[in-house]
C-alpha cells in the first residue's frame, strides 16, 4: 500500500485542481450577475439624483396628514402566536397615528392560547376582529389570509364600507406612526405597496440575527429597487404589504375567492407576478423619515448614545437569533421561492422578467457551490502549511496556479469579492452603524453557513414532498417581540388611555371631566352611566393601566372569603376579598387600583401586603350585594344577586344627588354588616342622610329588583313552554 499512496495523493491534487476551477467558474457567473445588479443600481442613482430629485419635491409628513383618512384594514395571520401577538397589538395601537382603521387577526380553532390573548385585546380595542380559521392548524399562512380576507368582506358588506387598503402584518412586526397615512396617501393609485422591511438592531455579537440586518439592508435598499425599475415588478416581502381594494377583489376573482395562493409556502411572492399579470401597478416605496434609536457605540463597550437617524420609512422585527431557527425558517422562503415557484410557475415573461427568476433560484446551486469554495480553501490552506513543515514533498507544483485562464478567473473572483464586502459594509453601516458594517464582513461567512443548511433542508423537504405526497405545512417560526421603555407607554390618565384606544373620543372625554367636578366620581363611571363606554373596555383599561390581571368573580369565592375571613374593609374600600389559589391569604379585587393609603390599612389588619387583582365594576357590586344580603325564599339567588344589575343603595343615593361618592365612602368606613345590619338605617343613625331619601332610594332599588325578578321569570316561563313543545 505504501507504493501506491503517492498516486493516490496525486490523483486527490488532480482532482482538487479540477474542482477549483469548476469552482472559480461558477462565482464568476454568479458574481457578474451581482456586479450587474450593482452598476444598475449606482447608474440609475447618479440618474435620479440630476434630473428627479431636482424637478420634484420630496413628499413632506405635513402632505401626509393633510390627506382626508380612508378605511384602511390590517391583516395579521397568527399561528401559535400567544407569546407575542398581545404586544404587538398594544404597540400597533399606541404608535399608529391613523383612526380610520380596523385590525383583523387570523386565529386557528386549536390554538386556544392565541385565541385567548386575541380575545383579551379585542374587549380593549374596538377596532379589533378576531377571525377563527374553521378547522385545525397548522395549514399554510395562504389559508390563514383567505379566511381573514373573506372576513374583511363581511365586514365590509355588514358596515357598508369600503377598505381603501388592506395591509399584511405577522405579529412579530414594529410599525412606524406615518405608515397607515403613507399608505392613505397612495392609495388608491396603486395597487400593490412595499415598504421596505428591516431587522430591528441586534448587539454586535448576535452574529445569525445579525445576518437579517445585513441581507434586508442590502435587499430592500439595492435589489428590489433595481427590480422594480427594470422589471416594473414587485414582490411582495409578506409583511408591510398594502393591497388596494381593487388588488384584492381582482385576486379573489382568480380563483373562488381565495387571493393567496395555499399551494405554496411563500404566498407572498408571486402576489406581484399576478398582478403584473393584470396590468396593475406595484412598487416599493420609499419615504424619508426620522428615527429615534438608542445604540451602543464601540462594539457595546462604548457609551451607549440616543441619536436620530434618517431612513426610509419601513416595517422593523427581530428575526431568529439562533442558527437553528434561522436555517428552519429561511428553507421555509426557499421552498417557497425556489421550489414551490418553480413548479407553480415555471418560466414566465419577459427576458428580464426570466432573468430575474434565474437571479432568485440560482441559490439551489450556488450555496453548495460556496460551501465547497470553503472547503476547497480550508485544504489549499492545510497543503500549504503541509508543505511548510515538511510532512508533503516539496515536488508538487502549486495548487491554485495564477498562470493562464484559471488565474485571470480567480484574479477577478477577488475583485468581485472585493466589491461584495464593501457593498455589505455600505448598506449596513447606512442602517446600523459603521461597528456592525465592519461585523457584516464575518457575517457574510455566517451567512452562507446559514444559507448552505437551508437551502439542504429545502431540498430534503421538497424531495420528500415529491416521493411521500405529504403537504407542506406552516414550519412555525418562534418570535421575539420588543418590549422595554418607549414601546408601549401606559398613559397616567384613564381618560387619555382610553381615547388612544379609540374607545371614546376627545369631546367626551372632555365633557366628562367636566360632569366629573361636579358630581365627584370616577371618570370611568361617568362614561358608563353616559353609554360612552363598555364596562369591559374599562376594565381593561383599568387593567392595562395599573399593570394588573383582570379576572372575573364568582359567588361563591366571594362567599369562601366571608366564611373563613370575615373580612370587614370591603364596604369602606369598595374591594372584594377572595382567597388565593396556592395560599391561605386573602387577594382583593376592586373595578380600580387601591390607593396606597388604603392597601397599606388593609395590609396593616392583615398582617401582610394582599395581591390586587382587577375586575368589572358589575362583578364588585354584586359581590357587595351579595355580602350583603340574605338569600331568603322567594328572594333571588346567589348567583342571580351577582349577576343582577341592581346597584346598592348607596349607589343610588349618589345618583341621585343626596350624597357625594367621597362623603359615602366616608361614612362607610366603620360600617359592618353584621354588626350594623342595613345599610340604609346605618347611613340615617350617623345623620349621613335623611330617611325620606334612604326609603326613597329603598323603593327605587326594589323596582329594579322586581324588574329583573318579572325578566327572570318570563325566561323560566318561555323555557318552560319551549320544553313542552320538544316534548
Amino acid at each position: 500500500m505504501s507504493l501506491y499512496w503517492p498516486f493516490l495523493f496525486a490523483d486527490y491534487y488532480r482532482l482538487l485542481e479540477y474542482l477549483t476551477a469548476g469552482v472559480a467558474v461558477i462565482i464568476l457567473v454568479s458574481c457578474i450577475d451581482d456586479l450587474f445588479i450593482d452598476a444598475v443600481f449606482y447608474l440609475r442613482a447618479i440618474k435620479r439624483r440630476f434630473t428627479v430629485e431636482r424637478v420634484y419635491k420630496r413628499l413632506t409628513p405635513d402632505q401626509l396628514l393633510g390627506r382626508p383618512e380612508q378605511h384602511i384594514a390590517i391583516m395579521v395571520p397568527a399561528w401559535l402566536e400567544s407569546d407575542v401577538i398581545a404586544a404587538m397589538i398594544e404597540g400597533m395601537v399606541s404608535t399608529l397615528d391613523y383612526r380610520n382603521y380596523t385590525v383583523f387577526v387570523g386565529t386557528y380553532r386549536n390554538d386556544q392560547a392565541t385565541i385567548n390573548e386575541v380575545e383579551r385585546m379585542r374587549r380593549r380595542y374596538r377596532q379589533l376582529v378576531r377571525v377563527e380559521v374553521p378547522h385545525d392548524g397548522p395549514t399554510c399562512k395562504a389559508d390563514c389570509l383567505n379566511w381573514v380576507v373573506q372576513a374583511i368582506f363581511a365586514h365590509e358588506e355588514k358596515y357598508n364600507i369600503t377598505f381603501a387598503g388592506t395591509i399584511l402584518h405577522d405579529s412579530e412586526d414594529v410599525l412606524h406612526p406615518l405608515e397607515l397615512r403613507f399608505f392613505n396617501y397612495l392609495l388608491p393609485r396603486i395597487d400593490l405597496i412595499q415598504i421596505p422591511v428591516n431587522s430591528l438592531e441586534r448587539d454586535w455579537h448576535d452574529l445569525v440575527a445579525g445576518v437579517y440586518m445585513d441581507e434586508f439592508a442590502e435587499w430592500h435598499g439595492k435589489d428590489i429597487v433595481v427590480r422594480e425599475a427594470l422589471s416594473g415588478m414587485v414582490p411582495s416581502a409578506g409583511v408591510g404589504t398594502c393591497f388596494s381594494h381593487k388588488a384584492l377583489l381582482t385576486l379573489s376573482a382568480e380563483n373562488e375567492n381565495e387571493p393567496f395562493n395555499t399551494q405554496t409556502l411563500t404566498e407572498d411572492y408571486d402576489i406581484g407576478v399576478r398582478l403584473s399579470e393584470h396590468g396593475m401597478r406595484s412598487i416599493l416605496a420609499r419615504f424619508p423619515v426620522d428615527y429615534q434609536v438608542k445604540r451602543k457605540t464601540w462594539f457595546g463597550f462604548g457609551p451607549e448614545k440616543e441619536m436620530t437617524i434618517r431612513m426610509a420609512l419601513c416595517v422593523q422585527e427581530y428575526f431568529p437569533n439562533t442558527f437553528r431557527t434561522s436555517y428552519r425558517q429561511k428553507a421555509r422562503w426557499s421552498l417557497g421561492i425556489c421550489f414551490q415557484g418553480w413548479a407553480y410557475f415555471g418560466w414566465y415573461g419577459s427576458l428580464v422578467d426570466r432573468y430575474f427568476l434565474l437571479r432568485d433560484r440560482k441559490s439551489m446551486v450556488t450555496v453548495f457551490v460556496t460551501i465547497l469554495a470553503y472547503i476547497l480553501a480550508l485544504q489549499y490552506i492545510l497543503f500549504q502549511f503541509g508543505f511548510l513543515i515538511g510532512i508533503l514533498p516539496g515536488s508538487y507544483p502549486p495548487l491554485l496556479s495564477i498562470d493562464g485562464w484559471l488565474g485571470i478567473v480567480l484574479l477577478l473572483n477577488t475583485v468581485a469579492l472585493c466589491l461584495r464586502v464593501v457593498q455589505r459594509f455600505y448598506f449596513t453601516s447606512r442602517a446600523f452603524g459603521w461597528e456592525h458594517g465592519l461585523i457584516a464582513i464575518p457575517r457574510m461567512i455566517v451567512a452562507n453557513v446559514v444559507n448552505f443548511m437551508a437551502m439542504s433542508r429545502a431540498w430534503k423537504q421538497y424531495i420528500n414532498h415529491l416521493i411521500t405526497g405529504n403537504r407542506l405545512v406552516w414550519d412555525k417560526t418562534m418570535h421575539d417581540f420588543p418590549t422595554g421603555e418607549g414601546l408601549v407607554e401606559r398613559q397616567t390618565k384613564l381618560g387619555e388611555l382610553l381615547v388612544s384606544w379609540h374607545a371614546i373620543n376627545a369631546s367626551q372625554l372632555e365633557t366628562s371631566l367636566e360632569m366629573q367636578k361636579a358630581r365627584r366620581v370616577p371618570i370611568g363611571r361617568i362614561l358608563l352611566d353616559e353609554g360612552w363606554l363598555e364596562e369591559d373596555v374599562l376594565a381593561e383599561a383599568v387593567a392595562f393601566q395599573s399593570s394588573l390581571d383582570l379576572i372575573s368573580v364568582t359567588e361563591d369565592e366571594v362567599l369562601a372569603a366571608r366564611d373563613r375571613f370575615k373580612p370587614d374593609f370591603c364596604f369602606e374600600y369598595r374591594v372584594l376579598a377572595i382567597v388565593e389559589d396556592d395560599s391561605d391569604r386573602l387577594a382583593l379585587v376592586s373595578s380600580f387600583p387601591l390607593s396606597p393609603e388604603a392597601l397599606s390599612a388593609i395590609s396593616e389588619r392583615l398582617g401582610y401586603e394582599p395581591l390586587q387583582f382587577i375586575a368589572r365594576d358589575r362583578e364588585i357590586a354584586g359581590g357587595l350585594r351579595l355580602l350583603a344580603a340574605t338569600a331568603r325564599k322567594g328572594e333571588l339567588s346567589k348567583r342571580d344577586i351577582m349577576k343582577s344589575n341592581i346597584p346598592l343603595l348607596g349607589e343610588i343615593l349618589v345618583e341621585n344627588g343626596v350624597i357625594s361618592n367621597e362623603a359615602l365612602q366616608s361614612a362607610l368606613s366603620g360600617y359592618h354588616p353584621e354588626r350594623d345590619g342595613l345599610i340604609g338605617a346605618y347611613l340615617v343613625s350617623r345623620d349621613v342622610v335623611f330617611k325620606d331619601a334612604v326609603e326613597s332610594a329603598l323603593k327605587e332599588q326594589q323596582a329594579r329588583m322586581e324588574a329583573v325578578r318579572e325578566k327572570q321569570e318570563g325566561n323560566s316561563d318561555a323555557e318552560e313552554m319551549l320544553q313542552e313543545e320538544r316534548s
